[in-house]
């Protein structure tokens, strides 16, 4: 896997990647890996779902605000830390530029205590992020959550504060003639190392908050930034070999 840390520009990320053709031996036996995270002032890649004025959206290093243990606040990196934070709840979704379809996501997130997020595959499909530590009722609203389809196997989720790793394996919709013909897949979702989805269609459609109406055979990644304070940082999106 090629990991692109540096703050270029998204577009000069798929320049590169565009010249390297992996033979593939399974779905994701070769894989391409787009680093989203650009820097603070334009977040380059990455488009806004409302007005810029609201976004709470920035790039930095995230620290638990003092004052607020519910929001975040974003802090100078002197070691080249890149994370993308959402402060407080209010602000607007945030969406990749690039659309995928087929892929696997991988990333790390880190959210304050009572707080939420959502992580939509395709803009359509959502894998909840929320503080569900030490819950015993797990529910599809829980950290890792298929939302509004299944719950998680177990309770994997970390105390609030900590950076919480989440891989998310999806098969996008097939379509013939404008038919959907197989559903959106959530084939694995792994929390913190353990798998808590496998195979889960999404019979019924996109989850309530979707970025657009309908089905698509592609859509980019969107973070939920109006629920709650979130961060994510390490984020890579694999796409099948060529």
């Amino acid at each position: 896997m090629i990991v692109l840390r540096s703050r270029l520009s998204l577009f000069l990320c798929l320049a590169v990647l565009s010249t390297l053709i992996i033979p593939a031996r399974g779905i994701f036996a070769a894989e391409n890996a787009l680093a989203m995270i650009q820097n603070s002032d334009s977040l380059d890649g990455w488009k806004l779902r409302g007005p810029k004025f609201i976004s709470k959206w920035g790039v930095g290093m995230a620290k638990i605000d003092p004052k607020n243990p519910k929001k975040l606040t974003v802090v100078k990196s002197n070691d080249g830390t890149i994370e993308l934070i959402n402060t407080n709840k209010g602000g607007v979704d945030i969406y990749t530029e690039r659309e995928f379809g087929d892929c696997m996501v991988e990333l790390e997130v880190m959210i304050p205590k009572g707080s939420n997020s959502g992580i939509y595959l395709m803009g359509q499909y959502e894998v909840q992020v929320v503080d569900s530590y030490g819950e015993k009722r797990i529910k599809d609203s829980s950290m890792g959550g298929i939302f509004g389809v299944a719950s998680p196997k177990i309770n994997a989720a970390k105390k609030p504060g900590r950076w919480q790793k989440i891989l998310i394996e999806f098969k996008a919709p097939r379509f013939e003639n404008r038919k959907r013909i197989a559903p959106a897949e959530f084939v694995k979702v792994e929390l913190n190392g353990e798998v808590i989805q496998e195979n889960v269609k999404i019979e019924k459609g996109p989850t309530s908050g979707a970025l657009k109406n309908g089905e698509f055979a592609e859509g980019p990644l969107m973070l939920q930034g109006g629920m709650g304070a979130v961060a994510y940082r390490n984020i890579r999106i694999s796409v099948p070999g060529q």
